[in-house]
């Protein structure tokens, strides 16, 4: 839950700049819009501080929206938002309108582009998707796209499309995604359904994996997924073969260390092991090794074993290969 800090002034009325309402309220969603009325009536009420829920619950909203709200008027110029600490308080500072800086240049480069007649169809279509207009901020975002990345009108709906079936409306969300299709060099339809496709599977199996040991998803954290990726995406390993190196990790730990079934799948790579075969032949040979070297050694058991015990100092590679079971390259 998220506190705002009002700059106050502790007056009877709430005065709404004429700006405001012919230049920024008419392109805004009615819920940012009830958002920025209500707390401009807290602050010149002379209320030092409100938090989200309180908003949304006045309004009849989600706290999500709150705090959209907030971000999207400082981006709009209209408030000066500002964080005060990592708990979630922020100032608000509700700006002189008077002073802002014109659009009108911004403004005539939109309508511009918008005679283009695919360009106005696009907009259209993103309003749908999203269920509300465009801020002028939006529409620079997706022209520049066109511009910086070579996205053509059907790749940004595309993109839009995407967005909004995760549940992901906030423009600094998917303005994320549009520079990760741009880092993939994804430039078509075909490359960015190819590119959700494979994104997508990834993400499946990781899921699947991390149900295996027993785990959520909200608990993984970056160390541990970049594991993840690197085993499927990287090693290419089935499933069945990551599944083994879990119950590898069970079976002399009793419990889901990720370092551990790091190592043990770090060594199959190494040694091409890439089917359940190839490491059953792996564990017979190893087996076989060990008790021919017991009975040819057991003879030669010095009567001083304890002592060499004592003052052995291990490597502790080697220490890690023989708790995988890799001790002897066969």
């Amino acid at each position: 839950m998220n506190t705002f800090m009002f700059n106050h002034k502790n007056v009877k009325y709430t005065l709404v700049s004429n700006i405001f309402i012919d230049k920024f309220m008419t392109s805004a969603r009615g819920q940012y819009v009830k958002v920025y009325l209500l707390g401009l009536r807290y602050c010149m009420s002379g209320e030092l501080g409100v938090n989200s829920a309180s908003i949304a619950d006045a309004l009849h909203i989600l706290e999500d929206d709150v705090m959209n709200a907030w971000n999207y008027w400082s981006d709009e110029g209209v408030i000066k938002m500002n964080s005060l600490d990592d708990s979630g308080t922020y100032s608000i500072e509700f700006l002189d309108l008077d002073n802002a800086p014109r659009q009108d240049s911004t403004d005539t480069a939109i309508l511009s582009k918008l005679k283009d007649n695919s360009i106005k169809g696009m907009m259209k279509e993103i309003e749908q998707l999203l269920a509300r207009p465009l801020s002028n901020k939006e529409m620079t975002m997706y022209l520049s796209w066109q511009k910086d990345f070579d996205f053509s009108p059907e790749l940004i709906l595309l993109l839009m499309q995407y967005s909004v079936s995760k549940g992901k409306r906030d423009y600094r969300y998917i303005e994320k995604i549009a520079i990760a299709w741009h880092d993939a060099k994804i430039k078509s339809v075909d490359d960015a359904q190819a590119f959700i496709k494979a994104h997508e599977d990834k993400w499946l199996n990781i899921k699947k994996i991390l149900n295996y040991l027993g785990i959520k998803t909200s608990e993984v954290m970056k160390p541990q997924e970049q594991m993840l990726d690197k085993w499927i995406s990287v090693y290419k390993f089935p499933l069945d073969i990551i599944y083994k190196a879990c119950d590898i990790c069970f079976e002399r730990l009793n419990k889901a260390e990720f370092k551990y079934i790091d190592g043990i799948l770090n060594n199959w790579f190494k040694n091409d092991l890439r089917t359940i075969e190839d490491i059953e032949k792996k564990d017979k040979l190893k087996g076989n090794f060990k008790k021919k070297n017991y009975y040819g050694n057991n003879n030669n058991t010095s009567t001083d074993s304890f002592n060499n015990y004592e003052q052995r100092s291990y490597d502790f590679s080697e220490l890690e290969k023989k708790l995988l079971g890799w001790d002897n390259d066969d």
